[in-house]
């Protein structure tokens, strides 16, 4: 298997002030390989957007190791971070104005991180990606003039421009209705598939689940579940797509139950496991499924 395009060992990040702490990565894990389009899903407060802030490079992790296309985020020089965030990483934000000026045409925007990097293709390239992200008739256009799905695919041709390993999109379709998001989802996996770059998408949004091929969910600091998605056959020749959700297990044996399942089983605070021949038990905690006492009775004559 190759190298990770992102690999997270046990990463912490902890925030302290005024006499409190938070920790809002807790030992979390995760890997996503080359060419893949990836969801990170989780409510407000899980820690995918501190886990976003460290692989952007404007943070680094209390504990643990982060790499990003071989780069080990720890401990970047100002130079080196620069580089990183130039040429190895391409960011599409939620907020319009993060990911483009507001004063330059949706082909200015484009090019604009050519120019910075001494690209000499520019004028073919930016009509290549503009085409790619399904915006090719807004190059002459300012973002006042686009909608917002053109420009979060205008965001998507200025991420890619100087030809990234990795895309990290925060919440890309977060201001977006559903047929909108629909489109910029679609046009970032026309990225994925027709250039092979590896995407990470942080969304709190279910819907994105749709659209890729592995959804990780992460809860409380720590990936909990995944969600692998591929297409099946039935038998009279239909195709159709088959997804299986894996509790996600870590380095220490550490898993998290689907809270839907706990509240299903009225599961708390503890459960009873049991080894099996093939699988592991897990079941709650209560009299009903005790262990039989024992007992032993001597034959009469």
């Amino acid at each position: 298997m190759d190298t990770p395009d992102i690999l997270c060992e046990d990463v912490v990040r902890i925030f302290r002030g005024d006499g409190i702490e938070v920790q809002a990565l807790q030992g979390l894990n995760l890997t996503v390989q080359p060419g893949e389009m990836t969801a990170l899903i989780g409510a407000s407060g899980s820690g995918k957007s501190t886990l976003l802030t460290i692989l952007s490079g404007l943070d680094t992790p209390t504990a643990g190791t982060a790499r990003v296309a071989g780069v080990d985020l720890s401990d970047l020089t100002r130079t080196a971070r620069s580089a990183y965030q130039r040429d190895t990483v391409g960011f599409v934000w939620q907020q319009t104005p993060r990911n483009l000026l507001p004063y330059l045409t949706a082909a200015e925007n484009v090019a604009l991180p050519m120019t910075i990097s001494g690209r000499k293709d520019r004028k073919l390239r930016v009509a290549e990606l503009l085409e790619l992200t399904g915006v090719g008739y807004c190059g002459d256009r300012t973002p006042a003039q686009l909608s917002g799905g053109e420009q979060q695919r205008v965001a998507i041709a200025v991420a890619i421009a100087n030809s990234p390993r990795v895309i990290l999109a925060d919440e890309p379709t977060g201001e977006l209705d559903e047929q909108t998001s629909a489109d910029v989802l679609e046009a970032m996996r026309s990225v994925n598939e027709g250039l092979g770059t590896t995407t990470l998408i942080v969304t709190h949004d279910p819907a994105v689940s749709e659209h890729v091929k592995r959804t990780v969910q992460i809860r409380d600091g720590r990936c909990s579940t995944e969600t692998l998605r591929r297409s099946g056959t039935a038998d009279n020749g239909d195709h159709h797509l088959i997804a299986e959700e894996f509790a996600v297990i870590d380095r220490v044996g550490r898993l998290q139950l689907p809270q839907d399942f706990m509240r299903s089983l009225d599961i708390r605070d503890r459960v009873r496991l049991g080894l099996e021949d093939d699988h592991v038990r897990v079941a709650p905690a209560t009299p009903d499924n005790a262990i039989p006492a024992v007992t032993t009775t001597k034959d009469t004559p």
